[in-house]
């Protein structure tokens, strides 16, 4: 069982990895039965990009699924499930043909995959690696999508912050901090979201969409936008 405490620290590290500058990665082999991890993120504004990698296994077996556009990663983003292959070589080959051919000799075993995503914005997946074949048990399954979910702020958090975005943070003519306020109320409620995730929310869609936060906010305020509504890739 992954102790309590250490978990929690995993949690407050990987919290403030964005302001520390801190790996996204290493939270995860604190208090998982895992040696390796790579965050990626696979879909447009994003780009195909290896966020983080603890070990350059886990960095060419990411790159090898960016190159090739296939992969458990991919999967689990597209399903918004994890996906689990506790022995990745003798794994139904027809999934994968070409990365599970070229990634040989990698030397990856089993790979724990998981959708990184907030709310309906999809970002990339959270690739874990293990040397053995005895998958995650239920409880670990759990804690690994909280620190999933975390990282996908930290990620979201770091584009956003990395790009020159249409945001009207400023407060110009015809622009109203209140309905940003509202807004977020809105998409709290429809996503079962934190105050701060929701305000995440309609940044990162303004900026999937490249329109203004008071464009978004302004949508969602008049139901012309509803998060809980928008179809799941």
């Amino acid at each position: 069982m992954t102790d309590r405490l250490a978990f929690g620290a995993a949690v407050e590290q990987l919290s403030l990895a964005h302001e520390s500058r801190a790996s996204i990665c290493e939270p995860f082999l604190q208090v998982l039965p895992v040696n390796a991890a790579a965050v990626c993120t696979l879909v447009n504004p994003f780009g195909r990009e290896t966020v983080c990698a603890s070990n350059p296994m886990a960095a060419l077996f990411d790159e090898l699924q960016l190159d090739l556009g296939e992969g458990p990663s991919w999967d689990a983003l597209h399903t918004r499930r994890p996906l689990l292959v506790n022995n990745f070589q003798t794994s139904t080959g027809a999934t994968w043909p070409t990365l599970m051919k070229a990634s040989r000799h990698t030397g990856v075993h089993a790979v724990y995959a998981f959708p990184l995503s907030l709310g309906s914005l999809d970002i990339g997946a959270v690739s874990l690696f293990s040397n053995h074949s005895d998958g995650l048990s239920p409880a670990q399954i759990l804690d690994a999508q909280v620190l999933v979910h975390i990282a996908s702020v930290q990620v979201l958090r770091g584009s956003l912050a990395s790009q020159t975005l249409k945001t009207n943070l400023e407060d110009n003519e015809g622009y109203s901090r209140r309905v940003v306020h509202q807004a977020t109320g809105m998409v709290l409620a429809q996503l079962n979201l934190s105050a701060a995730d929701a305000l995440l929310i309609i940044h990162g869609h303004a900026f999937a969409h490249g329109r203004t936060v008071r464009e978004v906010a302004a949508d969602v305020v008049t139901r012309q936008l509803d998060f809980s509504s928008i179809p799941e890739s």
